[in-house]
C-alpha cells in the first residue's frame, strides 16, 4: 500500500525478508497454520535463496518483493522443497496468478520434487484474491491452485493482533494501522508508538526485536517531527525496560553523529572541519548500517570485521552495503574483486 506519509519503495521486501527468514516456523503457523501443522519443525529447515535467484532470473521475471525457497521435513518423514512467495503491492497485478505458476513449474522442473507455493497479498481490493492460474487444450489441462491469505481479511481481528504472541500477528496489525491513518499522521503517531511498546512485552531476543523494529519502521512513515518525537519516546521505552537495541535509537545516533559533526566544525570556524565533521557522521550511519545487515546476514562480527568497518572511508562502505543482498558469505562482501 502507497500513500503520502509511507511511499514504498522498491526495497520493501528487505525488512520483511529478514524476519521472514529469522521466524520462519511463526509465519507458517500464522498465515498458513494447515500447511505447518504438517512440517516436522525439529527437523530443522534451510533456505535455498541462492538457488532460487537463479530460477527466477532465469524465468526472466524480475526481481521480486521477498519471496524465499526452503527445505522442510514433513511430519510424515518426507523432505519437501517449499516455496513461499510473499509479494507486498499496493494495486492489483494481473499477472500475479501467472507469476505464481511460472514460479511453480520452473522449479519443479529444476529440481524434480513438489513445490508448495504460497502468497501473502497486501494490497487495498478487498475483491482481489488470485488462488489459481492454469489452461486446457486438447484435452490436457495444467493448473495451479495456491494458498493465498489477504492481509485486509484480519481487520475485524486488529485488537487481537496486537497481544498475539506471534510476531506475524504485530506486522500484520501495522500494515493494517498504517493503512486505517493514511491521511493522519497523529493516529499514525500514536498507532506506531504503540505497536513499538509492545516490541519490549513479548520476552522476543535482540535480533527479532531488530527485525520486527525495520519492518514496522519502514512501514509506518511519518513527518519528520512526529518521527523525531516518536525516537524520544523509544529512548523512554528502552530506558524503562533496560532493553538498549541498536536499531532502535540508530536514527538518532545517526543524526546526532551528523549534527555534532557540523557544531564541531562551525566551531572551528572553518569549511573544512564542517565537511570533515559531516563526513564523519556520514561514516557513522554507513557503519551502523552495515554493522546491522551484516550482523543479520552472517551473524556475530568479529573484532577484526568490526574494526575494518570502523576504519573504511564512505565509499568503501557504501561498496560493501551493495553488495549485501547477494554476497552468499561474509568475504565475498569485502572482496576486491
Amino acid at each position: 500500500m502507497t500513500d503520502h506519509l509511507s511511499p514504498l519503495a522498491d526495497e520493501y521486501d528487505s525488512p520483511w525478508k529478514d524476519i521472514l527468514e529469522h521466524a520462519f516456523p511463526e509465519f507458517m503457523d500464522f498465515y498458513f497454520p494447515k500447511a505447518s501443522a504438517q512440517i516436522d519443525w525439529a527437523q530443522g529447515h534451510e533456505f535455498k535463496n541462492v538457488e532460487l535467484r537463479q530460477v527466477v532470473r532465469d524465468a526472466g521475471l524480475g526481481k521480486r518483493f521477498a519471496d524465499a525457497l526452503a527445505s522442510v521435513t514433513l511430519i510424515d518423514g518426507q523432505e519437501r522443497w517449499i516455496y513461499i512467495h510473499v509479494e507486498v503491492q499496493g494495486t492489483r497485478d494481473a499477472e500475479f496468478a501467472q507469476r505464481m505458476f511460472t514460479y511453480n513449474y520452473r522449479l519443479y522442473d529444476r529440481y524434480a520434487c513438489p513445490i508448495a507455493s504460497m502468497a501473502v497479498l497486501a494490497d487495498d481490493d478487498e475483491n482481489w484474491k488470485p488462488t489459481h492460474f492454469g489452461f486446457e487444450t486438447l484435452g490436457c489441462i495444467h493448473e495451479l491452485r495456491f494458498p493465498v491469505v489477504k492481509l485486509l481479511d484480519y481487520a475485524q481481528q486488529i485488537e487481537g493482533l496486537a497481544t498475539d504472541p506471534n510476531p506475524f500477528a504485530l506486522i500484520t496489525a501495522a500494515h493494517l494501522r498504517t493503512r486505517q491513518t493514511k491521511h493522519n499522521p497523529e493516529q499514525r503517531y500514536q498507532a506506531k508508538r504503540t505497536l513499538v511498546r509492545l516490541l519490549y512485552t513479548h520476552g522476543w531476543n535482540r535480533q527479532r526485536v531488530l527485525d520486527l523494529f525495520a519492518v514496522l519502521d519502514w512501514m509506518m512513515r511519518l513527518p519528520d517531527g512526529l518521527e523525531k518525537q516518536l525516537w524520544q519516546d523509544i529512548e523512554q521505552i528502552e530506558g524503562e525496560t533496560s532493553m538498549k537495541y541498536v536499531t532502535s535509537v540508530e536514527r538518532l545516533a545517526i543524526e546526532r553523529g551528523v549534527q555534532q559533526g557540523m557544531q564541531q566544525g562551525m566551531q572551528q570556524g572553518m569549511q573544512q572541519g564542517l565537511q570533515q565533521g559531516i563526513q564523519r557522521g556520514k561514516a557513522e550511519t554507513l557503519v551502523a548500517t552495515l554493522t546491522r545487515q551484516l550482523t543479520r546476514r552472517f551473524g556475530l562480527l568479529s573484532p577484526d570485521t568490526a574494526q575494518r568497518l570502523q576504519s573504511a572511508t564512505p565509499e568503501q562502505l557504501e561498496v560493501w552495503i551493495d553488495r549485501i543482498l547477494d554476497a552468499p558469505t561474509l568475504a565475498a562482501v569485502f572482496s576486491e574483486h
